[in-house]
């Protein structure tokens, strides 16, 4: 995802302040951000190996 059309504002100095986004790129931001978040907490858990989540998956019949 790219910002495609980003706006600033600046101070008297030019100095960029704030930024204006696009509804749909802010939500894709905060979407990304809450990823992250979810990522970071979740560091220490035990990881579980790609072929026993097919295994898993295929047992559930989700796959």
């Amino acid at each position: 995802m790219g910002i495609a059309s980003p706006q600033f504002i600046v101070n008297q100095k030019g100095k960029r302040t704030a930024v204006i986004l696009d509804k749909e790129e802010y939500d894709a931001l905060l979407e990304d951000l809450h990823d992250l978040l979810i990522i970071a907490e979740r560091r220490s858990e035990p990881t579980i190996s790609f072929s026993k989540v097919k295994r898993r998956l295929k047992k559930d019949g989700l796959l």
